[in-house]
This record gives C-alpha cells, sequence and structure tokens, in this order.
C-alpha cells in the first residue's frame, strides 16, 4: 500500500499555515475540516490552509506537498487510530467505536489517491468552495519533473529490454478525482 508523507521545500509553509505539518509525517487530504465553511471563513492563513493544505495525521498541522511513500499496515492501523481520536477530541466524536469507521475511510481515499503513483511522486491539492460543498482536485508532479535524485526506477525486474517506460501522466493538470465528499 501506499500513502503520502509531508515534504518541505522551503520555508514557505512556516510562514503560510497558522500550524504547519512536521516533514516526514503520514498525511490524508482533511477536506472534513472545511465542510461547514463559508467565504467568511476564507481569509488570511485560514484560506492558504483551505485551497491547498494537506493535513498531517501526527501535528495535524498542513502541508502544500506530499511525497507518495509505501506504508506497512501497522502504520496504517496507527494513523486510522490517531484521526479517530482527533475526531473525538476535536470534532466532538462520541467515542473512538463512531470515529474509526469515518477515520478508516478518510484513510482509504489517501491510499486509493496514492496507489497508481511511483514512490515520491508529489501529489497537490486544490479546493474551491462551490454550492454542493468542497471540491478537491489533486495535482500530480512526477518525481523526474520534482528533481528528486531518490525517485524508484521505473519497470519491472523481469524486464530486461531497459525500455524507457512512458506512463503518458499529463503533467501539472488536475486529475480530478473527486472523491465527492458530501459534508
Amino acid at each position: 500500500m501506499k500513502l503520502a508523507r509531508a515534504i518541505h521545500f522551503d520555508e514557505s509553509d512556516q510562514r503560510v499555515y497558522h500550524s504547519p505539518a512536521r516533514t516526514g509525517e503520514w498525511c490524508i487530504s482533511g477536506g472534513f475540516e472545511f465542510s461547514n465553511w463559508s467565504e467568511a471563513d476564507l481569509t488570511g492563513k485560514s484560506r492558504q490552509a483551505f485551497a491547498n493544505g494537506w493535513l498531517g495525521v501526527e501535528t495535524f498541522g498542513r502541508v502544500t506537498f506530499v511525497a507518495v511513500t509505501q506504508v506497512e499496515e501497522v502504520e496504517i492501523a496507527a494513523l486510522t487510530q490517531a484521526l479517530a481520536q482527533h475526531f473525538v477530541d476535536i470534532y466532538g466524536a462520541p467515542d473512538l467505536a463512531a470515529a474509526l469507521p469515518v477515520a478508516h475511510e478518510e484513510v482509504a481515499q489517501m491510499a486509493d489517491l496514492c496507489e497508481d503513483h511511483t514512490p515520491n511522486t508529489l501529489l497537490t491539492v486544490i479546493r474551491e468552495l462551490t454550492e454542493a460543498g468542497v471540491r478537491e482536485t489533486f495535482s500530480v508532479i512526477e518525481a523526474q519533473d520534482a528533481g528528486l535524485e531518490q525517485f524508484a526506477l521505473h519497470g519491472s525486474l523481469d524486464d530486461d529490454h531497459g525500455h524507457d517506460h512512458d506512463h503518458g501522466h499529463d503533467h501539472g493538470h488536475g486529475h480530478g478525482h473527486g472523491h465527492g465528499h458530501k459534508h
């Protein structure tokens, strides 16, 4: 399975978010935080978190870029538990038993988003407030484009022809994986 970790290229996240995520922490979209927001809420740093912030599941801070990474089942379980506790502490969920299915769904959606991408692929999120609620669009920046040296090589081990696999990704365009968050 794959999820994504917070990554920073400079100090800008420290300036644009009230609470920046820590480099390396696992992230989810976290669009649920904005489910009851209106235009009036979209000012300053809050607007930035709404527009482009992924949610770190350790600090519950925001980050602009996340990098796809392999994740172990045991880490998924710990993340789901931490997120469920967050729902109880912050969002008034009655108990962990009630919060766990919702947390599981949030983590599963993130895993689904990351599954088709090679490790170190960068993802960004763009949110808009529409009449139907919060609309999330995700963009992909391939590892090569981002200039990351440690990206995984394409191709399988049994492919000894050395073909350069062009996966034909549409660079820099929102792929519009509309997960239809109806809050």
